[in-house]
């Protein structure tokens, strides 16, 4: 009689939770993963697209570059002086869209002329001083020294200044000036009031109020009109 066969062994249990893969996340789990991976996208994205202001801005400079290599003859930035950005911004007004009436037309001063005239359209004021603002501080931006920005000269703010009123009476549609809060000393409260009133006032003579306008300016640039 033959011994019976030796028993076969029995493979050890294995849980069907075992067999899966370790890679293997919940579901809730890879969706926070893809939210995640998302708003990294979306991150890098906004760090690689530059603001509105920061595009504007660089348009601006490279407008103002081709203008001095154009210029006849050719102008070096170190050598541009505020008499120069005068005449940049007298350039643009041939690409202005604003009607301002002359003194000689019947519409002047009227801020809703019933028909057209042949006045000339001008850049605004509001977008000038805008864009005075965004050249200055692209100037400074690419190396250049506060104390020799040309785009902060005097004759530059005088200039804006004389397109505002200007404009005002030509499409009679009044400035007003912001008031800013003063802290008045006895010693100086009535001479500031008297150097903002001639300021104002002044229309382009800047003799009154001129050494103070430096400030005055920076406040506008800070919340220029666009």
């Amino acid at each position: 009689m033959e011994p019976p066969p030796p028993p076969t062994p029995t493979p050890p249990y294995t849980s069907s939770t075992s067999s899966t893969h370790p890679d293997s996340h919940p579901p809730h789990q890879q969706q926070h993963d893809q939210q995640q991976e998302q708003q990294q996208q979306v991150q890098q994205q906004q760090q690689q697209q530059p603001s509105r202001y920061e595009a504007q801005k660089r348009r601006d400079w490279n407008t103002f570059q081709q203008y001095l290599r154009n210029h006849k003859p050719p102008l070096a930035l170190p050598r541009c002086s505020g008499a120069h950005v005068i005449e940049f911004l007298k350039y643009l007004d041939q690409f202005g869209k604003t009607k301002v009436h002359a003194n000689a037309c019947p519409f002047f001063g009227n801020p809703n002329p019933p028909s057209s005239c042949a006045c000339p359209l001008k850049q605004a004021w509001g977008s000038l001083d805008a864009l005075i603002g965004r050249l200055r501080a692209a100037y400074e931006e690419s190396g250049g020294r506060p104390e020799s920005n040309p785009f902060a000269a005097r004759a530059v703010r005088i200039y804006l200044r004389e397109v505002r009123e200007s404009q005002a009476h030509a499409r009679g549609i009044p400035y007003e000036k912001k008031k800013r809060k003063r802290v008045n000393s006895p010693s100086t409260g009535a001479g500031a009031g008297v150097s903002s009133s001639s300021s104002s006032a002044a229309g382009g003579g800047g003799g009154e109020g001129g050494s103070s306008t430096s400030g005055l300016l920076k406040d506008q640039l800070a919340g220029a009109p666009t």
